[in-house]
This record gives C-alpha cells, structure tokens and sequence, in this order.
C-alpha cells in the first residue's frame, strides 16, 4: 500500500487531470493506508477508555504513547492528500466534471478524519473545512451528476454520516441520507448492470444508516456507520 501511494503521488504531479484509472488510484492507495491506522486508533482509544482500575499503569501508557504515533501518522497521511487535491487536482479539475466532486469529496473525507481524533479548536477547524468542502462537492454534484452516478451516491453517504458523527446533528444527517436514496430509487432501474450494481450497493448503505439512526435519536449508536 505504501508503494501504490508513493506511485499515486507521482501521477497526480503529471500537471493534468487523472482519469478514471488514475484517480481510482490515488483514492485507493491512501484509503487503505489511512483505513488501518483509523482501524488501529478506535481500539486503543477504546481500551484508554475502560477504567484505570482494572488496567496495569504501565501498559496504559504504552497503549496512550502508540495512539499518539497513530494520531501523528493519521494527520501526516491526512495533510498529504489535502494538499495534493487542493494544490494539484483541483485547479485542473473542470468545473462541470465528476473530478471536481471527486476532489472535493475527498478533501472533505480527510478532514472529516482529522476531526475523529482532534480536539478543541483543531477540531473545530477541520469540522468547518470539511463543511466547506462537503458542500462545494453537494454543489457541483446536484449540478452536474445523475442521482444515480456514484460519486454523487458516496458523498452523500459521506456527508450524512459527518453531520452524524462530528456535527452531532442526526437530524441533518437523515434528512441528507433520505434525500440521496429517494431521488436515486427513482432512476435505478433504467441503470445497465454494472451502474445498477455500484448505485445500489451505496444506496443499501444509505439505507443501512437511516435505519441505525432513525430506530432511537437518542441512543448512542457506537460509532457503527457505514461510510466509503
């Protein structure tokens, strides 16, 4: 993984914008890489969490010092790719296209991971930057992609699960998930197979989500959302 992120670095340096191949690429390399070390922290956050009494003071500390490392590899990775879509991607992206959604749902991704493990003002300040990018990609996806069209799917299950998890607005986050099925279920069966395939796998996870959230509002769910 670290070698297809070091490949997918040296493509998106090309001065041009990705195809389909390419930017498939970059998004899988740093998911994977950045999906293990998410993975890695939720567990030793966890065992942080139970009480003092019943964990050795030594082995709590030793758990505290790796989650720290995790957190300084999360932001490391997290700042790479926002910088190279911000500096790189987006400004050769069209504006009518699906790479300009793509990017910014990426940007607003990374920040939304950001904002899982920081506190006070950092992360405030990604919540907000991520806000800011989820609703660009909003923008130019209601515009410009079918309800259908993947990208357009994923950053809606994206965005809805952000207002859930880092806004704390459940709310929110059924409204923007209920919208994103409802106007796909309309167009899904005149997809060829492996549209009709790809839409309704993100719309299952769409789904999966209202019913997680809408079953009890005030029941804390543990962090189980389905997201890309």
């Amino acid at each position: 993984f670290a070698s297809m992120r070091r490949l997918a670095r040296s493509v998106s340096e090309s001065g041009e914008d990705l195809t389909v191949e390419e930017r498939n690429l970059l998004s899988v390399a740093y998911k994977n890489v950045i999906t293990t070390r998410r993975s890695s922290w939720r567990v030793l956050s966890s065992f942080e969490a139970r009480d003092p009494k019943d964990q050795d003071e030594d082995q709590l500390q030793i758990i505290t010092n790796y989650r720290m490392q995790i957190e300084e590899e999360l932001n490391c990775i997290s700042m790479e790719i926002i910088d190279i879509v911000d500096s790189q991607l987006i400004p050769v992206a069209s504006d009518t296209s699906d790479s300009k959604a793509f990017y910014l749902k990426m940007k607003g991704d990374y920040y939304r991971y950001l904002a899982e493990f920081q506190m006070g003002e950092k992360r405030k300040s990604s919540a907000e930057q991520a806000l800011v990018a989820y609703r660009a990609a909003t923008d130019v996806s209601l515009c410009d992609l079918s309800p259908t069209h993947p990208i357009r799917l994923g950053l809606a299950l994206n965005f809805s699960v952000f207002y859930y998890e880092i806004l704390g607005s459940p709310q929110r986050a059924c409204q923007l998930a209920k919208a994103a099925f409802d106007d796909a279920i309309g167009e899904v069966e005149n997809l060829t197979e492996d549209s009709y395939r790809d839409a309704t796998l993100i719309m299952q996870l769409l789904r999966d989500n209202l019913t997680l959230w809408s079953a009890s509002e005030e029941e804390l769910t543990g962090g189980n959302e389905a997201s890309q």
